[in-house]
């Protein structure tokens, strides 16, 4: 296995902004895609969140998006370096500490969970990024150095936009840096679509229905994709795998990094209880308190030993079956002809070869069934101190010492983009590539994932939806022309 990856956050505050800048809009414009991410002040009513109806889901998130706020955003900027070996990537991640200028809600659940994992509430209102949110408030959003216009920048540079169940950020992203809410998720998506040329892409979808892990929450899909990338190193495979790069920053920028640790995926030496809660949906009530395990790459380890022991219970299930019909097949093959009976057996013994590879089909879906139970755990978790925007196993074991420092909004930006770029890696046909153009994922191209539903929402402008006024505006200033 490959070494541990240390990752370097840049931390951007009010202090830094205007210097760092220039990177941020060389990092945005180019890039080959963004992955972003947030951290909010609350969501609300978990309920209204998660109800039946998806036009009554979106409105309970447009009130979140309008009583609360965002405290930081992270932007990871994927380059794909083509002098390089295949899928290889330049990746400049950010964390954004913002202050919002109006009234809003923050909820002591919140405040209590960032706290635990290191967010400094001292440093966001002493330096943090400030902005309003809505429409535009005595000051020019395609101007001068400030969050509103660096939005501006990244609907610009029509980049794909990739992030982990979406939708919670797409409405705030839009209410916080954008315009109001328009009343109508027909609106909204009419809206996105228009905002984002280039795509956006949902990597909690890409969890559930294209890469079917057994659970799609942030910190296990991004562990398990880098160990399967780092098992094909290991093997030497002749296979398409994902290389990150990082820039080497000067010396006075050190004060400005905050290097991330992701360790490798190990096993621990004897016996641990895991939490099946934590470890079906990434969060777990009892949170650091819970007094069983929450350490992911246990959980990993543990589902890939389950799902090879289904593998082999149900071979010795057919094998018995073929026994037991042996008999029969017997008297069968006794009255063909002599030629024959080798050939037929073999048809009987390829079919057995081929099951294994049709299971992960029946594998897939049991996982789905466990993806949408889970709710929205990578969003609304905010709710309550337990449970993170994934947890990103951070309700870490009390006998833990060592804290990776996964939860933050840039390196959850950055394992946004990890996810994204390994599974581009195992969609690619090169031979349909037109030339001169990325194949990104088209069976997830505009498509966010909705807790509890077999459907996601597809980003599109209906026939029967027009975009909102504020919106028509907004694209005038950003590209000179309507939309």
């Amino acid at each position: 296995m490959t070494s541990s990856l240390v990752v370097p956050v840049i931390d951007v505050q009010s202090d830094n902004f205007k210097e760092l800048w220039p990177a941020l809009l060389l990092g945005i414009k180019s890039s080959s895609f963004i992955a972003l991410d947030t951290e909010l002040s609350g969501l609300g009513n978990r309920k209204s969140l998660l109800a039946e109806s998806i036009e009554d889901r979106y409105k309970a998130i447009c009130h979140a998006a309008r009583s609360r706020s965002i405290l930081s955003l992270g932007i990871a900027c994927y380059k794909k370096l083509e002098q390089k070996a295949s899928d290889t990537y330049l990746v400049q991640v950010y964390n954004l500490t913002l202050l919002c200028s109006e009234e809003y809600i923050i909820e002591p659940q919140s405040v209590q969970f960032l706290v635990q994992h290191g967010f400094d509430f001292n440093k966001q209102y002493s330096i943090g990024i400030p902005y309003f949110k809505g429409n535009n408030k005595g000051g020019s959003d395609d101007r001068g150095v400030h969050i509103r216009a660096l939005f501006t920048e990244l609907l610009r540079a029509k980049k794909p936009l990739v992030l982990h169940n979406g939708l919670i950020d797409m409405a705030f992203l839009y209410q916080s840096f954008y315009a109001h809410l328009p009343e109508r998720l027909a609106t909204f998506t009419a809206d996105l679509s228009e905002m984002f040329p280039a795509g956006i892409y949902d990597t909690k979808y890409v969890c559930e229905f294209e890469l079917r892990l057994t659970a799609s929450y942030l910190e296990y899909a991004y562990k398990k994709c880098k160990l399967e990338t780092s098992r094909s190193v290991a093997l030497d495979q002749k296979v398409t795998r994902v290389h990150v790069e990082f820039c080497q920053y000067a010396a006075h920028m050190s004060d400005y990094v905050d290097y991330r640790v992701c360790p490798e995926v190990s096993s621990t030496a004897g016996e641990t209880d895991l939490c099946q809660q934590f470890s079906a949906f990434g969060w777990c009530p009892n949170g650091s308190q819970c007094p069983l395990s929450h350490d992911t790459d246990l959980i990993i380890l543990q589902d890939e030993k389950g799902l090879k022991d289904k593998r082999r219970k149900r071979k010795r299930q057919r094998e018995k079956k073929a026994d037991g019909n042996k008999a029969a097949e017997d008297s069968m093959f006794d009255a063909a002809p002599g030629n024959k009976v080798a050939h037929m057996m073999d048809e009987t013994t390829e079919d057995d070869r081929q099951k294994p590879e049709t299971l992960h089909g029946s594998d897939g879906e049991s996982r789905r069934n466990v993806g949408e139970s889970n709710g929205d755990e990578d969003k609304t978790s905010l709710v309550t101190p337990a449970e993170s925007k994934s947890d990103d196993g951070r309700a870490e074991r009390a006998s833990k010492v060592v804290n990776t420092g996964t939860h933050r909004a840039g390196f959850d930006a950055f394992m946004t983009g990890y996810i994204f770029a390994y599974t581009c890696t195992l969609d690619k046909k090169a031979e349909e590539q037109p030339e001169g153009e990325e194949s990104w994922l088209p069976t997830c191209l505009n498509k966010v994932y909705l807790s509890g539903k077999a459907a996601p929402l597809n980003v599109v402008k209906s026939t029967f939806a027009r975009s909102s006024k504020a919106h028509v505006q907004k694209m005038e200033m950003v590209w000179g022309q309507r939309v």
